[in-house]
């Protein structure tokens, strides 16, 4: 490619990025060629359809989560990569508002540009839950293909005026909707124990923190017994 036409490229790529994230996937492509300071003609030269835009600008952006699945499998316990990886995920898909559709036509059309990013991209995170699913983290009523319709939920609530105060908050309900087993279940505790044993330190009663480890003991228990 000549410099003049990767300048025009680079330049179609990161104005795009720009409108899109503003307008969305369905963003006008005159907007873009505008704010890319070039005539439409080039940029359909270079991206001779919508989808073939889209597919340069996302491909990094779906093939960064997949590795990202991969260094979150290798260093983190099975649900916190799940989470993870999760979280990031959601952020691309609020990042460029209405890419969900988008990768669900893809993933449903072995011609499409997006299809191959969008399909491994997808395979990764259904990996992770599946990892979750056999250390007992996850819960076993669900697939990949769930997985991914919560992340299009989650992005569609932060998308939402109302709710986007929230999405924390939210994301957190999901997750914990997501995880199973004694050791997310006892999450609560753990940290009830904490303040437990910082109160024991300060000279507040040592059977405070005696208290928080007997329950703590019960509810492992328990949760062993629901899971076996």
């Amino acid at each position: 490619m000549r410099a003049d036409a990767r300048k025009n490229y680079e330049q179609l790529l990161s104005a795009a990025r720009a409108v899109v994230t503003e307008q969305g996937v369905d963003a006008s492509l005159r907007d873009v060629a505008r704010r890319a300071e070039v005539g439409l003609g080039t940029l359909y030269r270079h991206f001779p359809t919508r989808e073939a835009l889209l597919e340069a600008l996302l491909r990094t952006s779906f093939d960064a989560l997949t590795t990202r699945a991969d260094i979150l499998e290798a260093s983190l316990p099975p649900a916190k990569a799940l989470t993870t990886w999760l979280r990031e995920t959601v952020g691309i898909a609020r990042e460029y508002r209405g890419v969900l559709a988008t990768m669900a036509a893809a993933i449903a059309d072995p011609a499409s540009p997006l299809h191959e990013s969008c399909v491994t991209m997808r395979a990764s995170g259904t990996r992770l839950l599946q990892a979750a699913q056999a250390a007992g983290t996850a819960r076993a009523d669900m697939d990949g293909a769930d997985l991914f319709a919560l992340v299009g939920a989650l992005a569609w609530l932060g998308d939402q005026p109302a709710f986007a105060p929230r999405t924390d908050h939210l994301f957190t309900l999901i997750a914990g909707a997501i995880l199973t087993g004694p050791t997310e279940k006892l999450r609560v505790v753990d940290a009830a124990l904490a303040r437990g044993i910082a109160d024991a330190e300060a000279g507040r009663g040592v059977p405070v923190a005696e208290a928080f480890a007997r329950i703590r003991a019960v509810l492992a228990e328990e949760g062993s017994g629901s899971c076996g």
